[in-house]
Parts: structure tokens; sequence; C-alpha cells
């Protein structure tokens, strides 16, 4: 009970505090979260993209007919996957930029509806939803109701603030024994930490604890505050981070995961998105996108359709 109340006052106290952040910045989480939407490239990539007659036919009647796929897409706080602009209402980044480029291709207008990570891939499951986007990873476990469409190669990584010394780099996870771990609710991230906190006292030393937010601005605002001591969450999220904050240090790659577009478990709309993705390799755009955002090393040669998980 006392362990329970300990956490509920750390994460009860990093929610006030961002709250303070977000209204005292005037421009939202974004600048709570360390992101620098100012700065982010305005480079129109997407303006020779035009339909392709043969990928739309690999779209089902229905789809085709509507014209529209319903899409849920899960809104971050810091750069390159998806994040708001200085209006905060305008979205933009690499699931942006893709999905844009995808439905262009496809003849689809993109009707978005913003989501919360964690609840995007069960409303697949339950039909509320065509496509999810939020940096989804591939994994086993996701394939077994979802499926994927992959489009760029993310992953895990760790990042702690510059002044602590205790961490250079993450191999293993018995070196954040007894430390506060900050991720994302929902995510590969809090799978592995949970599944895997076993390892501290198999070797004899205390757990580390998993704190895990909806807003990643609570993450990062939590670990410079010192209620966080170190932040899991996507490779490229948290280079682009470290980039812009002062006190932020990337540490390294933990594992490397395909990221793709995700539907519901045998979707018809599937191998027309892998199509369409592979058409945007071949000519010339997905390169465009990804050095828009500086993603180059996140590039994939080919999309695929659920492929297994990367080791």
């Amino acid at each position: 009970m006392a362990h329970k109340t300990k956490r509920s006052q750390i994460y009860a106290a990093l929610m006030l505090a961002f709250a303070v952040a977000f209204a005292t910045a005037g421009c939202g989480a974004a600048d709570a979260g360390g992101s620098t939407p100012s700065t982010a490239p305005t480079a129109d990539v997407l303006a020779s993209v035009v339909k392709d007659d043969s990928i739309a036919a690999l779209l089902p009647e229905a789809a085709r007919q509507a014209g529209v796929v319903k899409f849920a897409s899960s809104v971050g706080n810091v750069p390159p996957s998806a994040f708001y602009a200085e209006d905060n209402k305008t979205v933009q980044g690499v699931d942006i930029d893709v999905a844009a480029a995808v439905g262009q291709v496809l003849g689809l207008r993109i009707d978005r509806e913003i989501a919360t990570f964690e609840a995007i891939l069960p409303a697949l499951t339950s039909g509320k939803y065509e496509v999810g986007t939020g940096n989804f990873g591939v994994t086993e476990a996701r394939k077994k109701t979802i499926d994927f469409v992959t489009y760029v190669n993310d992953g895990q990584g760790f990042a702690a603030r510059k002044d602590d010394d205790r961490l250079k780099e993450v191999e293993d996870l018995t070196q954040l024994c007894g430390l506060k771990i900050g991720t994302g609710a929902g995510t590969t991230f809090e799978a592995t930490l949970e599944r895997e906190k076993h390892v501290c006292p198999d070797a004899g030393k205390p757990e580390y604890e998993v704190l895990s937010f909806s807003d990643n601005a609570a993450v990062f605002l939590g670990l410079q505050q010192k209620h966080i001591d170190v932040i899991m969450s996507t490779i490229n999220g948290l280079r682009h981070a470290a980039a812009g904050q002062p006190n932020l240090a990337f540490l390294n790659e933990f594992k490397r995961l395909d990221v793709g577009f995700a539907f519901k478990k045998g979707s018809p709309l599937a191998p027309a998105f892998q199509g369409a993705v592979n058409k945007l390799i071949k000519d010339g755009t997905y390169q465009r996108i990804m050095e828009k955002w500086g993603t180059q090393d996140s590039a994939i040669p080919e999309s695929l359709i659920s492929p297994p998980e990367l080791t």
C-alpha cells in the first residue's frame, strides 16, 4: 500500500507541475515537453504525388466508393513522428506526411481523429477506426490482433539528464535497478519494462519503478524536475528532444523495431497501403519525407505486411 501511495504522490506532483508549465508557457504542451515546433521544417515534399490507379485498385470496393478512410492518430509533444505545430491544432511529422502521401496515391481522403496512444489498437479491433498511426512498433504480441504495414524503422532508446552521470548507456535493464523510469502508457517501452522488472530482484538488487504517462511532456518535465531518473521512448523522438533540450542526453539505442500503419487483423486495406508505401519509396517521395524530418537512418528499403518482430 505504501508503494502505491508513493507512486500516486509522484504522479500527482508531476501532473501538477505539468499543468503549471502548460499555463505559464502560453503555447501549450509542446513547450512544456521541450520540443521546438517553431523550427519544424515546412518543405512541401508531397506536391508531386498523384493517384496511382493500379495501386488504388487494390482497395476494397467499399473504400474506393467512399473515397475516405477513418484514421486514428496519436499526436505527441515531441517531433518527429507526429506533433502539433505552433497553433496547437495542425498536426505534422513523419507519420502525418507518410499518411498524406499514401492517401494521395490511393485517391483517399484521410478522416483523422486524434486519440490516445493506448486507446487506438483496441479501437481498431472493435471497428471504430480503420487505420491507426502513433509510431506503433511491430511486435509478435500485437500481431495476434493487429496487422501492420511498415513505413519506418525506429525502436526503443533511453535518455537522461546531462548533469546525471549515473548512466552513460543502457545495455542491460539491471543497470536501471533502483531508478525511476518514465515512459508512455500502452507502449512497447512500458510492456518491456514491466515484463522484465523481475531482473533486478533476480540479481539481488532493488526493483526499478515504472512511471507511465499518456502525455510525453509530463515525462520530460518529470525528468528535469528529478522525479524521474531515466526516460525510455522512441529512438528518433529522444534524439530530436536531446538536440533541443539543454539538459537532456540521448544515451543509446536499446532495440530497433519496425513501425507501421496499424489495422484490424485481416483488414483488406493493408495490401493497398503496402503498395502505396512501396510506390513512394520507388519514386523518391519517401526519401524526401525522411530527409525533411531528419530521420534518414530510419528509412526502410521496402514496406512489408506484419513482418517478424526484430530481435
